[in-house]
């Protein structure tokens, strides 16, 4: 199934360069797979983390016994928007630009982009600009189907990150089974499958409760099912965008840690502080003071010097990254005081650098 190099440690964004290079597209990837029979299909479970699923894999015997690809990794930050991105274009978050959950507008009056939300000012298309694979794909006559909820058919999201792909609604397990017959008629095809059920449960339950086993259970039938009808010429792709981890400490943003801040992006395990033109440096010292090593607080141009979102940062990027990026160690979460009972409510978090959030399964199957 996979090169020699079975313990290499692969980003996401090469899951979906190499599903399409086995359809055909001539594109590059770290992984390597047996040419394609026709029909690529990529089931992506929000918010399963390699070592969730390890822990709890009891109660997931249908991914289990899949073949495993290697380790796999999340962007950075592993979350979401960034993920997905990475999973439409192909490309690292520094090029592709969708650097968080919440960024701020360059050039607007103080306005954040709610990534998974949006705002209807903003064109994705010139938001997200670069070509995603569903398009270069279209162009040599692959087919792609994006089937996921109905409530993201022609969302700004849906636009930036996974434009290109046929749009196949589906709010349940069944209408998923009906909408992938639909796809699988056509060939070469690459179909995505999206849920977000357990990333769900773990936000507002917490990463090993009973409402995230029991949403851990039906991702895991349905893996079954999946794996019962799938085709001769078909190959099933299971992966994740992100893991989580389970808050134990909360920081208020607040006091000598909101002087000097403009506005505050990203999510309380990544976050973006925007800060009055000239301070970053001094904010920066005082979050250090006040939070030790509790928080990794790192200026812009370390953040690109060390390639954090990744190498080739587009100019886009540069402008709507925060002017320092907020690093919570294990189980800390930095709170918007503005958001505190959305946030704080929250048990699961994810977007940091752990590899409890970062390492994601990579799991193949094919009759």
């Amino acid at each position: 199934m996979m090169n020699a190099h079975s313990h290499a440690t692969f980003a996401l964004r090469d899951v979906s360069r190499a599903l399409y290079s086995s359809l055909g597209l001539p594109i590059s990837s770290q992984i390597s797979l047996a040419p394609s029979r026709g029909i690529e299909i990529l089931f992506l479970i929000d918010g399963l983390g390699a070592h969730s699923l390890a822990q709890f894999a009891q109660w997931a015997p249908n991914i289990s016994s899949m073949t495993s690809l290697g380790e796999l990794n999340s962007e950075f930050p592993s979350t979401t928007a960034t993920s997905l991105t990475s999973v439409g274009t192909g490309l690292q978050p520094a090029e592709h630009g969708m650097l968080g959950y919440t960024v701020r507008i360059p050039y607007s009056d103080n306005r954040l982009l709610n990534a998974l939300k949006w705002d209807s000012r903003v064109d994705p298309v010139i938001w997200q600009s670069r070509h995603t694979l569903f398009e270069q794909g279209a162009k040599i006559g692959i087919n792609s189907f994006n089937i996921s909820a109905e409530r993201y058919a022609g969302s700004g999201f849906t636009e930036a990150a996974l434009r290109g792909a046929t749009f196949l609604g589906a709010n349940t397990f069944d209408r998923m089974i009906e909408q992938l017959r639909v796809a699988m008629a056509k060939s070469p095809a690459f179909i995505y499958l999206y849920i977000n059920d357990v990333d769900a449960a773990g936000h507002e339950f917490g990463v090993g409760s009973q409402e995230w086993i029991d949403a851990l259970v039906l991702a895991d039938d349905f893996v079954g099912i999946l794996k019962e009808n799938l085709p001769s010429k078909a190959r099933l792709t299971v992966t994740a965008d992100h893991g989580m981890l389970n808050a134990q400490e909360k920081i208020m943003i607040d006091g000598q840690l909101i002087r000097d801040v403009s506005l505050i992006g990203g999510e309380p395990r990544a976050r973006h502080i925007y800060v009055a033109e000239g301070r970053a440096p001094y904010v920066q010292s005082a979050w250090q003071e006040v939070l030790g090593e509790k928080v990794t607080v790192l200026l812009k141009e370390h953040a690109l010097e060390s390639e954090l979102f990744g190498a080739n940062a587009s100019s886009q990027s540069v402008d709507r990254m925060g002017d320092l990026i907020a690093i919570p160690s294990d189980q800390i979460v930095l709170i918007e005081p503005a958001r505190k009972h959305l946030e704080g409510a929250m048990v699961g978090h994810h977007g940091g650098l752990t590899e409890i959030e970062r390492a994601i399964p990579l799991f193949s199957f094919q009759t």
